[in-house]
């Protein structure tokens, strides 16, 4: 078992290694290209170990998941060869503790059960949109306003409500976001962060296989292997309620509950954004508060 484990976990890192070099093209990086048709895209791996000051062999038993312990002088030098940015570095780092670690087992799964004085911080957090959401990005609470905001999403059973298939599976998120292509890259490499280093995890593998099944979108994105965090933002949203409403989104991990986070929209008082929240609020439907979401074992 702890074999495999860390097969498993070398094998993300080497995934991550070869996206990144494949989207890293030869000139990036200071090197002149001669004449003649490239069959690889990017860089070779033989100009990526001679960049990064490596040998070749050690970074092609890297990419190909045979070495699982790198140093963090050799990762430094990989993450700066390839102009990793501070969140693909950390990623980078991440996969590479996780790949020497051998657990024997993986992790158990974050529990899906939200305590009732979180349920009870959504109402208190009205007329602001509010919602309690796991790492796969299923939806465990919400307020009527948090699960109206996303408009058609209560039409589907509770235990089926995600905002990654949302995003991708639903027909009605194309015409809530003007900049849904935006929406759906920065939605994968949230994932994309979160997957790598639990890529055995069942939430997380179940949601992925579907969406690479369901959505070419999805796909699509998902090979490119871009990670990046969460951090406050700005979102339109075209509501077929309540208009046109840009508003301020904060996402904070909760305590006792790892996995858990809690997103809250919110708007100055007094402006139209306001006014379209407390619209979207008061006209919510009367079972949005309702939230029948199954207790699975944790």
């Amino acid at each position: 078992m702890a074999s495999q484990s860390a097969n498993s976990e070398g094998a993300e890192l080497g995934r991550f290694l070869r996206a990144r070099r494949t989207r890293t093209s030869p000139e990036h990086v200071g090197l002149t290209v001669g004449a003649g048709v490239r069959r690889t895209p990017g860089l070779r791996r033989e100009e990526l170990a001679t960049v990064a000051g490596i040998s070749i062999d050690y970074y092609v038993r890297l990419e190909r998941g045979k070495e699982t312990r790198p140093s963090p002088a050799v990762l430094d030098s990989l993450a700066r060869a390839l102009h990793m940015d501070d969140q693909e570095h950390q990623h980078l780092r991440e996969l590479a503790a996780r790949a020497a670690r051998y657990a024997p087992e993986p992790p158990p799964a974050p529990s899906r059960t939200v305590r009732p004085h979180l349920k009870l911080l959504l109402e208190s957090l009205r007329p602001n949109p509010a919602y309690v959401i796991s790492r796969s990005m299923d939806t465990l609470a919400w307020n009527p306003g948090g699960l109206a905001l996303y408009a058609g999403l209560e039409d589907w059973p509770a235990k089926h409500r995600n905002l990654a298939r949302y995003l991708f599976l639903h027909p009605a998120s194309r015409d809530l976001f003007s900049d849904w292509d935006r929406q759906i890259t920065a939605c994968v490499a949230r994932l994309r962060a979160v997957a790598g280093t639990a890529p055995d995890a069942p939430d997380l593998t179940n949601l992925v296989g579907e969406l690479l099944l369901k959505s070419p979108d999805f796909a699509r994105l998902w090979e490119r292997y871009e990670v990046t965090g969460r951090k406050p933002t700005r979102k339109t949203f075209h509501h077929p309620r309540a208009g046109t409403l840009t508003l301020t989104s904060q996402s904070m991990h909760l305590e006792g509950t790892p996995g858990q986070r809690i997103g809250v929209y919110t708007a100055e008082p007094g402006t139209p954004d306001h006014d379209a929240v407390l619209l979207l609020d008061m006209t919510a439907p009367a079972a949005a508060p309702r939230q029948e979401v199954p207790r699975t074992s944790s």
